[in-house]
């Protein structure tokens, strides 16, 4: 099985081709159009901001490559955010593959932005990606703006509001959370993707 990390100049790289070793899976980090149209898997991952990464994508000719994926596509984080319509971190479009916005969280005396560390997912529809022990627990999260809940959504978490946690819409899929991060329930999340 071939799978690629698309270079959208995310910085939690590393860790994530580490986590898909530790299941048996070299992941190679590409921007080549036909590399990543001939993958079996593609994730697009990213740490960072949305107008920088929609920037690259344009820059590098990535953006209808990935609208035209057919394969299955897993987002994380930025990587999820960027698989919506539009973010409001820069007021940019982002590849509208799902109908949803991307809005900032705001802060408040109790909830601290961004949200950073641990927190309980649970699941709202069934998809095979969070079946058996990827289904609901705590999972760990590094973001300032998140996908409000939508038809899209497929598990939730709360922090001030209900946000997405993970969505899915045919073969576009995408966790806010960071799998790799995330102990057995991260890696049973990939491990879902790698089979897929």
């Amino acid at each position: 099985m071939s799978v690629v990390l698309v270079d959208s100049g995310g910085a939690n790289i590393g860790s994530i081709c580490y986590a898909l070793q530790r299941l048996g899976v070299e992941a190679a980090l590409t921007r080549d159009v036909e590399t990543i149209r001939r993958a079996d898997r593609v994730v697009l991952p990213g740490v960072g901001a949305a107008a920088p990464a929609m920037a690259l994508l344009r820059e590098t000719g990535l953006v209808d490559v990935l609208r035209g994926l057919t394969q299955p596509v897993l987002g994380v984080c930025l990587g999820m955010q960027l698989l919506c319509a539009h973010s409001e971190e820069g007021d940019v479009d982002c590849l509208g593959l799902i109908d949803a916005p991307v809005c900032r969280l705001h802060a408040s005396d109790e909830l601290r932005v961004p949200h950073m560390g641990w927190n309980d997912v649970k699941a709202c529809t069934e998809h095979p990606l969070w079946a058996g022990e990827a289904c609901e627990g705590w999972a760990y999260f590094v973001h300032s703006y998140a996908v409000p809940a939508c038809a899209a959504t497929r598990a939730i978490c709360e922090y001030g509001i209900t946000f997405s946690a993970a969505i899915g819409q045919g073969n576009f899929m995408g966790v806010q959370y960071h799998p790799e991060r995330s102990a057995a329930m991260g890696m049973a999340v990939l491990r879902n993707f790698l089979a897929q």
